[in-house]
Protein backbone atom coordinates (compact mmCIF):
# COMPACT_ATOMS: atom_id res chain seq x y z
CA UNK A 1 0.00 0.00 0.00
CA UNK A 2 2.86 2.27 0.76
CA UNK A 3 4.62 1.29 -2.68
CA UNK A 4 1.19 2.23 -4.02
CA UNK A 5 0.87 6.08 -2.11
CA UNK A 6 4.64 6.42 -3.37
CA UNK A 7 3.53 5.77 -7.04
CA UNK A 8 0.52 7.91 -7.26
CA UNK A 9 2.30 10.91 -5.39
CA UNK A 10 4.94 10.69 -8.00
CA UNK A 11 2.58 10.69 -10.65
CA UNK A 12 0.14 13.42 -9.08
CA UNK A 13 3.93 15.27 -9.23
CA UNK A 14 5.06 14.78 -12.51
CA UNK A 15 1.00 15.95 -13.65
CA UNK A 16 1.67 19.38 -11.72
CA UNK A 17 5.14 19.78 -13.24
CA UNK A 18 3.60 18.99 -16.92
CA UNK A 19 0.76 21.30 -16.17
CA UNK A 20 2.99 24.26 -14.68
CA UNK A 21 5.44 23.65 -17.91
CA UNK A 22 1.66 23.68 -20.35
CA UNK A 23 0.82 26.71 -18.65
CA UNK A 24 3.94 28.53 -18.96
CA UNK A 25 4.41 27.52 -22.79
CA UNK A 26 0.95 28.91 -23.26
CA UNK A 27 1.04 32.31 -21.76
CA UNK A 28 4.42 32.24 -23.61
CA UNK A 29 2.59 31.45 -26.77
CA UNK A 30 0.24 34.33 -26.19
CA UNK A 31 2.88 36.48 -25.00
CA UNK A 32 4.46 36.25 -28.04
CA UNK A 33 1.35 36.47 -30.53
CA UNK A 34 0.32 39.33 -28.70
CA UNK A 35 3.28 41.02 -29.56
CA UNK A 36 3.61 40.46 -33.34
CA UNK A 37 1.67 42.01 -36.29
CA UNK A 38 -1.69 40.11 -36.58
CA UNK A 39 -2.27 37.84 -40.06
CA UNK A 40 0.69 37.47 -42.86
CA UNK A 41 2.38 39.38 -45.23
CA UNK A 42 0.57 40.05 -48.77
CA UNK A 43 0.81 41.89 -52.28
CA UNK A 44 -2.49 42.43 -53.29
CA UNK A 45 -4.67 45.84 -54.78
CA UNK A 46 -6.79 47.79 -53.72
CA UNK A 47 -10.10 49.14 -55.47
CA UNK A 48 -8.45 51.59 -57.86
CA UNK A 49 -6.09 48.84 -58.76
CA UNK A 50 -3.12 50.11 -56.97
CA UNK A 51 -0.54 47.71 -55.24
CA UNK A 52 -1.41 47.13 -51.09
CA UNK A 53 0.67 45.56 -48.29
CA UNK A 54 0.02 44.68 -44.94
CA UNK A 55 1.94 47.86 -44.75
CA UNK A 56 -0.92 49.62 -45.12
CA UNK A 57 -2.38 47.96 -41.39
CA UNK A 58 0.54 50.01 -40.02
CA UNK A 59 0.98 53.62 -38.77
CA UNK A 60 -2.89 53.73 -37.32
CA UNK A 61 -4.83 51.34 -36.20
CA UNK A 62 -6.74 49.41 -38.29
CA UNK A 63 -10.61 48.22 -38.57
CA UNK A 64 -10.50 45.13 -40.78
CA UNK A 65 -13.39 43.74 -42.63
CA UNK A 66 -13.84 40.51 -44.68
CA UNK A 67 -16.58 40.09 -46.82
CA UNK A 68 -18.06 39.94 -50.79
CA UNK A 69 -20.09 42.40 -52.69
CA UNK A 70 -23.06 40.14 -53.78
CA UNK A 71 -23.36 39.58 -49.99
CA UNK A 72 -26.80 40.23 -49.05
CA UNK A 73 -27.21 41.32 -45.83
CA UNK A 74 -24.03 41.31 -43.65
CA UNK A 75 -21.14 42.72 -45.76
CA UNK A 76 -23.54 45.75 -46.81
CA UNK A 77 -25.11 46.62 -42.75
CA UNK A 78 -21.42 45.78 -41.12
CA UNK A 79 -19.87 48.50 -44.22
CA UNK A 80 -22.79 50.96 -43.75
CA UNK A 81 -22.36 50.84 -39.66
CA UNK A 82 -18.75 51.03 -39.62
CA UNK A 83 -18.85 54.23 -41.85
CA UNK A 84 -21.02 55.54 -39.11
CA UNK A 85 -19.17 54.90 -36.00
CA UNK A 86 -15.78 55.78 -37.82
CA UNK A 87 -17.58 59.42 -38.47
CA UNK A 88 -18.36 59.15 -34.78
CA UNK A 89 -15.13 58.31 -33.67
CA UNK A 90 -12.72 59.83 -36.06
CA UNK A 91 -14.73 62.73 -37.88
CA UNK A 92 -11.73 63.79 -39.66
CA UNK A 93 -11.04 60.38 -40.66
CA UNK A 94 -7.28 60.62 -40.04
CA UNK A 95 -7.48 58.32 -36.89
CA UNK A 96 -7.91 54.91 -38.48
CA UNK A 97 -7.73 53.20 -41.79
CA UNK A 98 -10.56 50.64 -42.93
CA UNK A 99 -10.56 48.25 -44.75
CA UNK A 100 -12.80 45.97 -46.85
CA UNK A 101 -10.85 42.76 -48.36
CA UNK A 102 -12.56 40.44 -50.43
CA UNK A 103 -13.50 36.88 -49.90
CA UNK A 104 -14.54 36.42 -53.20
CA UNK A 105 -11.87 37.42 -55.61
CA UNK A 106 -13.44 35.44 -58.66
CA UNK A 107 -16.22 37.83 -58.79
CA UNK A 108 -14.74 41.02 -57.05
CA UNK A 109 -12.38 42.74 -59.53
CA UNK A 110 -10.96 46.05 -58.07
CA UNK A 111 -13.80 48.38 -60.43
CA UNK A 112 -16.55 46.61 -58.88
CA UNK A 113 -14.99 46.67 -54.96
CA UNK A 114 -14.48 50.10 -55.36
CA UNK A 115 -18.24 50.97 -56.45
CA UNK A 116 -19.94 48.58 -54.09
CA UNK A 117 -17.69 50.32 -51.37
CA UNK A 118 -18.05 53.57 -52.39
CA UNK A 119 -21.37 52.92 -52.95
CA UNK A 120 -21.56 52.82 -48.77
CA UNK A 121 -18.69 54.68 -47.42
CA UNK A 122 -15.68 56.90 -48.34
CA UNK A 123 -13.84 55.78 -45.00
CA UNK A 124 -13.19 52.21 -46.37
CA UNK A 125 -11.17 50.94 -49.00
CA UNK A 126 -11.58 47.47 -50.90
CA UNK A 127 -8.72 45.03 -51.54
CA UNK A 128 -9.49 42.12 -53.99
CA UNK A 129 -6.16 40.79 -55.96
CA UNK A 130 -5.32 37.16 -57.78
CA UNK A 131 -7.68 34.45 -56.40
CA UNK A 132 -4.16 32.15 -54.67
CA UNK A 133 -3.09 35.44 -52.93
CA UNK A 134 -6.10 36.40 -51.44
CA UNK A 135 -6.83 32.77 -50.05
CA UNK A 136 -3.42 33.23 -48.68
CA UNK A 137 -4.41 36.05 -46.77
CA UNK A 138 -7.97 34.83 -45.81
CA UNK A 139 -6.70 32.04 -44.67
CA UNK A 140 -3.43 34.20 -42.55
CA UNK A 141 -5.66 36.08 -40.65
CA UNK A 142 -7.79 32.80 -39.74
CA UNK A 143 -10.68 34.04 -41.38
CA UNK A 144 -13.36 31.23 -42.71
CA UNK A 145 -14.51 31.94 -45.99
CA UNK A 146 -16.30 29.09 -48.23
CA UNK A 147 -17.91 28.76 -51.00
CA UNK A 148 -21.64 27.61 -51.27
CA UNK A 149 -23.69 26.95 -54.37
CA UNK A 150 -27.15 28.11 -54.33
CA UNK A 151 -28.40 25.42 -56.71
CA UNK A 152 -26.47 22.37 -58.03
CA UNK A 153 -28.50 22.39 -61.01
CA UNK A 154 -27.83 25.97 -62.29
CA UNK A 155 -25.39 26.08 -65.23
CA UNK A 156 -23.57 29.23 -64.87
CA UNK A 157 -22.58 27.72 -60.99
CA UNK A 158 -24.11 30.81 -59.09
CA UNK A 159 -22.81 30.60 -55.58
CA UNK A 160 -22.84 32.69 -52.35
CA UNK A 161 -19.93 32.68 -49.34
CA UNK A 162 -20.21 31.85 -45.86
CA UNK A 163 -17.66 33.98 -44.25
CA UNK A 164 -16.41 35.07 -40.55
CA UNK A 165 -18.59 38.39 -39.89
CA UNK A 166 -16.53 40.16 -37.43
CA UNK A 167 -14.49 43.26 -37.88
CA UNK A 168 -10.92 42.53 -37.03
CA UNK A 169 -9.13 45.57 -34.77
CA UNK A 170 -5.61 46.32 -35.07
CA UNK A 171 -3.05 48.53 -33.12
CA UNK A 172 -1.21 50.66 -35.41
CA UNK A 173 1.53 48.04 -35.17
CA UNK A 174 -0.81 45.31 -37.02
CA UNK A 175 -1.33 44.27 -33.66
CA UNK A 176 -4.54 42.12 -33.00
CA UNK A 177 -6.44 44.29 -30.40
CA UNK A 178 -10.47 42.34 -30.37
CA UNK A 179 -13.20 42.10 -32.54
CA UNK A 180 -16.31 44.06 -33.38
CA UNK A 181 -18.94 41.43 -33.80
CA UNK A 182 -21.84 41.00 -36.30
CA UNK A 183 -24.62 42.65 -34.62
CA UNK A 184 -22.76 44.38 -31.80
CA UNK A 185 -24.33 47.23 -29.61
CA UNK A 186 -23.64 50.11 -31.59
CA UNK A 187 -22.37 51.84 -28.41
CA UNK A 188 -20.06 49.06 -27.35
CA UNK A 189 -18.34 48.99 -31.16
CA UNK A 190 -18.03 53.07 -30.40
CA UNK A 191 -16.31 52.01 -27.46
CA UNK A 192 -13.69 49.65 -28.77
CA UNK A 193 -12.78 52.03 -31.62
CA UNK A 194 -12.60 54.92 -29.07
CA UNK A 195 -10.49 52.56 -26.70
CA UNK A 196 -8.63 51.40 -29.98
CA UNK A 197 -7.39 55.21 -31.03
CA UNK A 198 -6.59 56.33 -27.38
Amino acid sequence: MKAFRTVLWGLIGLMALALGWLTYEWQRTEAEIAGKPYGVPFELVDQTGAPITEAAFRGRPTALFFGFTHCPEICPTTLFELDGWLRQVDPDGGKIGAYFVTVDPERDTPELLGDYVSGVTDRVVGISGEPDRVSDVVKGFSVYAKKVPLDSGDPEGEYTMDHTASVFLLDAQGRFKGTIAWGENPEIAVTKLENLIR
